[in-house]
């Protein structure tokens, strides 16, 4: 439990953070006077001054924000007015009521945000995703140079059951085992790392699979997000049956099974890749599993009983069984340039399937159910901390990306409503009123709130099962 409060903590502290020194480091080069750096939203819990600028932390640690002097409308949100520096602007002139706007409001001062140039004010504003994209691109670069880059095996036919498969998939259980995987649904097929891609981001519909060595197939590509996922898990690529670490508190690690341990059966069906282990521990929800393992050249039995996973199947709701155990994986090292060019490559990955899972929420493709929330979040971080260094900056790499991509969304409230703003002030030649802005962004606040009480309630409902 420490892990995990911990580490969400971690997660959420340094990518805040990460996010809202982009908008802070860009102000101060503008020259927008900031009153107060936040991390946590509402009301201040602890903090301290140094300039002009108030360092605190808030009480609702799930978002944070860097107050720039003229914008009020976003005080509410913000917790408050917080003290400007009397000591800027035009002599305290609009302050004293000698400069007015034409709704009543005291003029923008030199150092307000609305004194700046429209290029400025949208640097500013973009530069939070900005920092969240560049956070993922350098860990996932990092990663690359430190620990390698995980090598995709070549795109094979495993062998797969007809009733495994998602409705409108079962012809890939006529195509023969092994031969080379060429294009899905047009697209080239080099490793299964481009057939997981391919899968995921495919439209629901008819799509054609051909092969190297078999004629070719036209499936159904599921509509439901988890239905492509077991797609894609059952066309995986071929790992040997080797465990390569196990979670703690999952069911691998307390029935003690360890990294290193080759698994030849499972209850009682011979085991031949690590698909086929899959796919019997998922057969198994809450039911004892004999496993067959080689550890150390002795072989011996092990008995887990698989923990019980509700997804959303070809068929509806249905559970599977999961242990929490990890395949063994080949990596590579590449140099710096091609560290950073996987950094690249890896963030588009991750923006491209969180844009698909959104769009496919707006069609009603994806059930809202899959949206996660705080307790989510700290479920993940905790197990992927119990992994290791490498998994935990991973996750944050991908969370960071999450961050960037839903805070460009445009809703009044979030940086890509702000940007909404800029660009009806760019087409118009005027901003918006005061009125009109913090209305609309009173709207996004409640908006932006309703997703995170249903993420919270979809959370609880995932935590007890339901």
């Amino acid at each position: 439990m420490l892990i995990t409060i911990l580490a969400t903590i971690v997660v959420l502290g340094v990518l805040i953070f990460v996010h809202e020194l982009g908008h802070f480091v860009t102000a101060k080069l503008v020259d927008i006077e900031v009153p107060r750096f936040s991390i946590g939203l509402g009301p201040k819990l602890i903090g301290f001054r140094r300039g002009e600028t108030e360092y605190v932390i808030s009480w609702l640690p799930l978002g944070g924000y860097v107050k720039m002097a003229g914008m009020e409308e976003m005080e509410a949100i913000e917790g408050g007015p917080a003290k400007r520096d009397e000591g800027t602007g035009i002599a305290g002139a609009s302050d004293m009521g000698l400069l007015r706007e034409s709704d009543g409001r005291a003029a923008p001062r030199p150092r307000d945000f609305e004194s700046k140039s429209l290029p400025a004010r949208a640097l500013v504003i973009s530069a939070g995703v900005i920092m969240n994209f560049l956070f993922a691109i350098i860990v996932f670069a990092a990663s690359a140079l430190i620990w390698g880059i995980e090598l995709e095996p070549e795109a094979r036919m495993p062998a797969v059951e007809a009733a495994e498969l998602p409705a409108g998939a079962e012809a890939l259980a006529n195509v023969p085992t092994g031969v080379r995987i060429a294009s899905f649904g047009g697209k080239a097929i080099e490793d299964w790392g481009d057939l997981r891609m391919a899968v995921l981001t495919a439209s629901p519909g008819p799509a054609t699979v051909t092969f190297d060595g078999a004629p070719p197939v036209t499936i159904e590509v599921p509509a439901n997000d988890t239905a492509k996922a077991l797609l894609a898990a059952h066309l995986g690529p071929f790992y040997p049956p080797v465990i390569a670490g196990v979670l703690e508190g999952q069911p691998a690690a307390e029935a003690g099974l360890q990294a290193g341990d080759s698994v030849i059966s499972a209850g009682g069906k011979p085991v031949r890749d690590w698909g086929d282990f899959l796919s019997i521990v998922q057969a198994h929800p809450d039911q004892p599993l004999d496993l067959e393992v080689v550890r150390g050249g002795e072989q011996m039995t092990v008995r887990v009983v698989p923990a019980v996973r509700t997804v959303n199947g070809p068929d509806g709701e249905q559970a599977i069984g999961v242990i929490g155990a990890l395949p063994m994986v080949e990596h590579e090292r590449p140099g710096v340039l091609g560290a950073v060019g996987h950094g690249f490559a890896r963030t588009g990955e991750v923006i491209a399937l969180i844009v698909g899972f959104l769009v496919d929420l707006l069609t009603g493709n994806a059930s809202p159910r899959s949206l996660g929330g705080p307790i989510l979040i700290g479920q993940l971080s905790g197990q992927v901390a119990r992994l290791g260094l490498q998994p935990f900056l991973d996750f944050m790499a991908l969370f960071s990306v999450n961050l960037a991509v839903l805070n460009l969304l445009p809703i009044p409230v979030l940086d890509g409503g702000h940007l909404v703003f800029l660009a009806i002030e760019a087409i118009r030649g005027r901003a918006l009123s005061f009125e009109q802005r913090m209305r609309l962004t009173q709207v996004g606040f409640v908006i932006v709130l309703a997703i995170m009480v249903w993420a919270l309630a979809s959370d609880f409902l995932r935590l007890f099962g339901l």
